[in-house]
Order: C-alpha cells, then structure tokens, then sequence
C-alpha cells in the first residue's frame, strides 16, 4: 500500500542533509494531495502493468520510480506478556529522474527518510522519530547483495541471496529496536494484479507491491533506559512507485490484521473527498495454508466505529466495523490505545490495533490524509 508519501521532501529537504530526529517545521500543514500532485513525479517511471519481479534484486532500490519504502510494523510480547507495537520505515525519494551529472561522492539525486515508533501498550505511551540524509558519501542507500537499506544508524539488513533472517536496527536517546526476523512458513504475497497494486483511474497511480505479512520476530527494545526482550510476529510490506493521488482523492485507511487462527488480512481504503471509500480500495485474505483471496470493495464492508481527537485538533477513526461476508468474518478493530499519533512533518495516525468479534488477533493500522 501507499505508505505516508515523502514527496514533500523534494522541497523541504532538496538542498539540506538532516540526520537528526527534528521535523520539518510546517511541514504537516502541506495537504497530502499537494504533496502528491501529478507533477511530483514528472520524468520518473510508472507503474502501468504487472511486471516479472525478479530477487534478490527487487529487494533493493529502483531509483527510476520516484519513491519506495521498505515498511516494517509488529506486536511483540515479553516474558510476562508485557506488549509492544513497532514500526521502522525507510523511504527513499528521488529528487530527479537519472544519475547525478557528476560523479562527486557528495552529490545525490536521493534521499532518505526514516519512521521508527514503539508503543508501549501497557503505559499507553508513543514514541515516535524520523531521520532525513542524502544518499551520498555513504550516509544513506540501499544494496541488493546483500539486502541493506541504511539510514545513519538505521538500518534493514539480510543476505546475499535470501532476505531472512533479516536484522532491523533503528535507535534514538528515547527508544531502540535491535530485531530479527525469520522467514516463517508464510510465502510472499503479491499484492493486487500480480503485484501492481492500482490506487487511482489514471495509467500510472498506481504502486508494485508485495508482502510478507506473518514474520516470527525476536529481538529487543528500548524504551528509555529500559530494556525488554521481545518475540512476536512481524509484518513486511514494499512498495515502490511514481504514484499521485487524483484530485478527488485525499488519502487512505490502511489496515494489516493477524488473525489468532493464523490468517491475515489487508484491506487498504482510498478515500475521496468526502470521506467515502473509492472503487481502487483493494486486499487480500491469506488463509493458515497460505492461499490467497482478493479482496474489492464490494467484499469488504467497512465503516468507523469510534472517533479520537489529537491535541493538533486532528479527528481520527481509531476504532472500525469490518465485514468480509464471503469468509464469514466480522471483526471489531480498535486501537491499543488512542494516542498513537505520528507527529513528524507529516503527521499521520499509525498504531497498534486489537481485534475482536467473529476472530480474534492484533495488527497496526494507518491513517493518512486527516486533517484539522
């Protein structure tokens, strides 16, 4: 799915390196369909058909599309059942289409952002950061062989061949996350038409998308000065694209759920300007066999359930009714706790979820392009 798209970057961030955690000021109150206007990515590629996905090579960077993301979320539990939720994202964005005109280490036409967060289910606290840096003289990139996707201190690295067991590493004064994650027995999903995942009517809206929905994942964390060993199961979703959202289209709901019965389920909801789910709202159903099931819009009923708002006066459905009827699903999904609010240049609600009704489990859920 379309993760918080960092085309704004090109503006704020085009003649600066900024590795520390600050936001951008003002950033947040640029509207997403701004910051995704057509023009954002004139002179990148599209993604206008399925393709052949070839690895490990697609793991790594495709720096002729505008911008990718490898995305990371999890619940994870310690020895007394004390849970976590995370989320580690890198991004890169591509300020102009080609190589840079010159061969100097300090010139890039790339750069990189990061999202780390930590919830803290039982103190019903967020922590939440961001990096920015260039990729240039080693501060930021992405290879293939071996997988390795780094930000400064941040990074997402595998092996040679295969990306499990993969090692993500991400860590402020505030928090740390020192994670492996293994392969499980849970084969990689393409999302959508055989891995291009379509967000809008024009050619081109549109992203190539796969997942690994069910990681086992051990590992620690960091909150402050403390410690807490963790093993839980993660959530892996990439995505790369020269993607804009329409002019009636104003952002997304996007909701990746582990069921307790070994399923998984996304659904991502475009919505227009009034709010309403738009016909390019799309997901999928892996069963415990790892067989999968698409699911449209005219499958998945959906409607919020319980509204929050943040103290930036940001009004959120933090609680949502989903119906899948052809699957006999009919799940209540609401937040851990409410405030897990992302309040970095762009701001976004992104957090931990339980699931009750006809299945239980956990997940994370992300909401995008609300505002005051």
């Amino acid at each position: 799915m379309l993760r918080v798209i960092t085309l704004l970057l090109l503006t704020c961030l085009a003649a600066c390196d900024r590795p520390g955690q600050e936001p951008m000021p003002g950033a947040a109150s640029v509207p997403l369909s701004k910051q995704m206007g057509s023009d954002s990515a004139r002179g990148f590629a599209r993604a206008l058909e399925p393709r052949d996905f070839a690895f490990p090579q697609d793991h790594g960077a495709h720096p002729e599309y505008a911008t990718e993301w490898w995305y990371f979320t999890g619940n994870l539990y310690d020895a007394n059942k004390r849970r976590f939720g995370y989320q580690l994202t890198l991004f890169r964005v591509g300020l102009e289409p080609g190589r840079p005109a010159d061969d100097s280490e300090w010139r890039a036409n790339q750069l990189y952002m990061g999202h780390l967060a930590i919830s803290d289910i039982e103190k019903q606290q967020h922590h939440s950061s961001e990096r920015f840096s260039r990729a240039a003289a080693g501060l930021a990139g992405a290879t293939d062989r071996p997988l390795s996707v780094w930000l400064g201190p941040w990074s997402i690295r595998g092996g040679e061949a295969e990306p499990f067991p993969l090692k993500l590493e991400a860590s402020t004064s505030e928090m740390e996350i020192t994670l492996s994650l293994q392969a499980g027995t849970r084969d990689m999903v393409l999302q959508g038409e055989r891995g291009l995942s379509r967000k809008g009517a024009e050619p081109g809206n549109a992203s190539y998308y796969y997942s690994y929905t069910r990681l086992p994942t051990r590992g620690e964390i960091r909150i402050g000065q403390k410690r807490f060993a963790v093993a839980g199961n993660s959530w892996f979703d990439r995505e790369w694209s020269s993607s804009a959202l329409a002019a009636d289209q104003v952002g997304w709901d996007w909701f990746a759920l582990q069921l307790d019965d070994g399923s998984d389920l996304m659904f991502y909801r475009m919505r227009d300007t009034r709010g309403q789910a738009q016909r390019f709202s799309s997901g999928v159903l892996i069963k415990p066999d790892g067989s999968a099931t698409s699911l449209s819009p005219e499958k998945v009923e959906l409607r919020p359930a319980r509204f929050w708002t943040s103290d930036r006066g940001i009004r959120y459905p933090v609680a949502w009714h989903m119906k899948v009827p052809d699957h006999e699903l009919d799940l209540v999904i609401e937040a851990a706790f409410d405030d897990q609010e992302m309040p970095l240049s762009v701001t976004y609600w992104e957090g931990a979820v339980d699931i009750s009704g006809s299945m239980r489990g956990v997940g994370y859920l992300e909401l995008s392009g609300y505002s005051q």
